[in-house]
């Protein structure tokens, strides 16, 4: 840590700020000027409630996409049905389910943020239902990380917690402790943000094998990786 000091009372204060917030490693997402936005995947887990005159039913669909193709199963309390095939159209994406007896029927799901609306005809009726994504939580919990801060390892803890796709939590390590101020998990991406004495860090990072894997940001001054492990 002299090293860290130094280099503080000689100017490069970015280097000890950022370890001093690794209290608060943060990840502050980087502008998105300039940058293509790509249109958001319909894969995924959805559940809501029908609600018609005969009462509410439960409904999940589950939507699997790969190659552009698309598969899944339907399932209310009539049982479970295959998405026999799907096509995205300006931005609808038109979905044929098995329905039961037989034959097939459509059912156009628009995105709503996160979510999904799902419209789609039964007996004759026209029914619009809204579904929320279900989100795994393969994050929640204590993780031991370590950033590398210009060659020099600094090892920190991360307490996480998933609510929706919102996180929250803390950052602490040997100098202090940081409280996420803002967070997300989406798509197995992890974004969060902490404000350390020194200004904002943020964490991004992707989940793989097990291991939250990804890149720092100090106020724009500093960049660097960091890598988090599960503690045991």
């Amino acid at each position: 840590m002299r090293f860290l000091i130094k280099a503080w009372a000689g100017g490069m204060g970015v280097v000890t700020a950022l370890l001093l917030a690794a209290a608060g490693v943060v990840a502050q997402p980087a502008s998105t000027a300039g940058q293509k936005v790509e249109a958001s995947s319909f894969a995924g887990k959805y559940e809501g409630t029908v609600k018609d005159e005969t009462g509410e039913t439960k409904m999940t669909l589950d939507i699997i996409e790969a190659a552009g193709k698309f598969s899944g199963t339907l399932t209310t309390s009539r049982g479970a049905f295959k998405i026999l095939k799907g096509q995205v159209v300006d931005g609808s994406l038109t979905l044929e389910i098995e329905r039961p007896g037989g034959g097939s029927g459509p059912i156009t799901v628009r995105q709503n943020g996160g979510n999904i609306t799902a419209a789609f005809s039964d007996g004759g009726k026209n029914l619009t239902v809204e579904l929320h994504k279900v989100i795994a939580d393969d994050i929640s919990g204590e993780w031991d990380a370590v950033a590398d801060a210009q060659g020099q390892p600094f090892p920190f803890a991360l307490v996480l917690k998933l609510d929706g796709d919102k996180v929250t939590g803390s950052s602490s390590s040997q100098l202090g402790t940081s409280n996420i101020s803002s967070g997300s998990w989406k798509d197995g991406k992890l974004a969060v943000v902490l404000n350390g004495d020194n200004g904002q860090i943020a964490l991004v990072a992707t989940m793989i094998d097990g291991k939250l894997s990804g890149d720092y940001d100090y106020a724009g001054q500093l960049q660097g990786k960091w890598v988090a492990v599960r503690k045991k």
